[in-house]
């Protein structure tokens, strides 16, 4: 039977005041899944509590206190900075964490330090967190303690984490721009139909001409979403939630969506690609620190970003953990290019499969930063069409009576 994996329990912030070993009056923070948890580890720290509880949340300390998946990079980097100067891993965890500027990823990594004094190792001490440190992060964190080169593995965690999220950040930044555009052109035209077309009514009656037919149904239109805007409100609202709450509960509908992204002209090509990045950065970084392939391409499935993918992968693994050769577990999946296919063949035959995966990782992201420098660009005609049929249709329809009427005078 396959082993079932952890569920993420979501941890707690606390507020603790007391005294510290030297009896000294102490306050601070600190993130628990429980009270009795936090009131563990405190005691753990030489801290003897006197109040602890819940920290009321506001939206502004909520967002200042969210550890981030860049936190994390950083993270990694500094302790691979400190291992590399032969500071002690305890050690180490204390400067980071002491240093540390957000105060929830200060007293997380403090509790990991915990942790690791109290003897756990450190791939021990990260699991106990899960929100933050993935599958992949631990394994590696686990390679790396076994096989005497922590700082180097941490190094290459660092790296990954800082292309993957420069990736994301890229990708949502070039898509920011024109769904703003196209939703800032839809609300200008409800704003045009509802409070600027009945203006133009009233002005068309006094002509006491006959309206073209383009004008009259902008008139139709202006009408019906004054009396029914209510309507239309609701069921956008509702569709919204909708969509939420089945992205949130529906495999099969989240595999949908996936599934016709990947089929989009211009940013179907973008997934496609960053998912094939994401894949071969993952697997490189994870054959380089010599964790198993089979492994290696579970975790690499879940960082593909997209569910086709994801699925795909993990019937690669699955070819693999039967004795097929990656090279063509790879081909079957039918969504790799022949030159993805080609590059693994080749690190396979030579041994030198983490470097031909890397060059691959590296293509594939110069490919997704062309395209998402160009995107602008490329979605330049689709916004325009898009404003030009709606607010210059509305434009158009309205002023048309006007030139009509300036016609007849001539």
């Amino acid at each position: 039977m396959a082993e079932q994996k952890k569920v993420p329990v979501k941890e707690i912030e606390f507020i603790w005041t007391g005294k510290d070993k030297f009896r000294r009056k102490a306050s601070g923070e600190i993130f628990a899944v429980d009270e009795k948890t936090a009131q563990v580890e405190l005691r753990r720290r030489g801290i003897n509590v006197t109040h602890l509880k819940k920290k009321p949340q506001s939206i502004f300390s909520k967002k200042i206190q969210k550890i981030t998946p860049a936190d994390i990079a950083i993270f990694a980097r500094q302790l691979a900075t400190m291992l590399n100067a032969g500071v002690p891993v305890v050690q180490a965890l204390d400067i980071v964490g002491q240093g540390n500027e957000n105060h929830s990823m200060r007293d997380l990594l403090l509790t990991i330090k915990s942790d690791v004094e109290n003897g756990d190792s450190l791939t021990q001490a990260l699991r106990k967190h899960p929100s933050y440190f993935d599958e992949l992060f631990c394994n590696l964190i686990e390679a790396g303690e076994r096989s005497g080169v922590l700082e180097s593995l941490l190094e290459k965690i660092a790296t990954y984490k800082e292309k993957s999220e420069s990736m994301k950040k890229k990708i949502k930044k070039a898509l920011t721009y024109p769904v703003s555009v196209v939703l800032i052109a839809f609300i200008v035209t409800a704003v045009l139909l509802v409070f600027v077309v009945p203006v133009f009514e009233d002005l068309f009656k006094s002509f006491g001409a006959d309206l073209p037919a383009f004008t009259k149904m902008v008139i139709a239109m202006s009408k019906w979403m004054q009396q029914f805007w209510w309507i239309i409100t609701a069921i956008l609202v509702g569709l919204f939630y909708t969509f939420k709450f089945f992205k949130r509960t529906s495999e099969p509908f989240n595999y949908f969506i996936d599934k016709t992204l990947l089929k989009t002209s211009v940013v179907g090509v973008i997934i496609n690609k960053s998912a094939i990045a994401r894949f071969s950065r993952t697997l490189a970084t994870m054959s380089a620190a010599g964790v198993p392939l089979v492994e290696a391409l579970e975790s690499s499935a879940g960082t593909c970003g997209n569910r086709v993918y994801k699925i795909a992968v993990l019937k690669v693994r699955d070819e693999v953990a039967v004795g097929q050769r990656l090279q063509f577990a790879i081909a079957e999946a039918g969504l790799f290019p022949h030159m993805v296919q080609q590059m693994i063949q080749i690190g396979e035959e030579s041994g030198s499969l983490d470097a031909m995966l890397s060059k691959v990782a590296d293509f594939y992201e110069e490919e997704v930063d062309n395209l998402v420098d160009n995107l602008s660009s490329l979605m330049e005609p689709m916004i325009m069409m898009i404003l030009g049929v709606l607010v210059g249709g509305l434009i158009v329809a309205m002023y048309l009576p006007i030139f009509k009427l300036g016609s007849a005078i001539h």
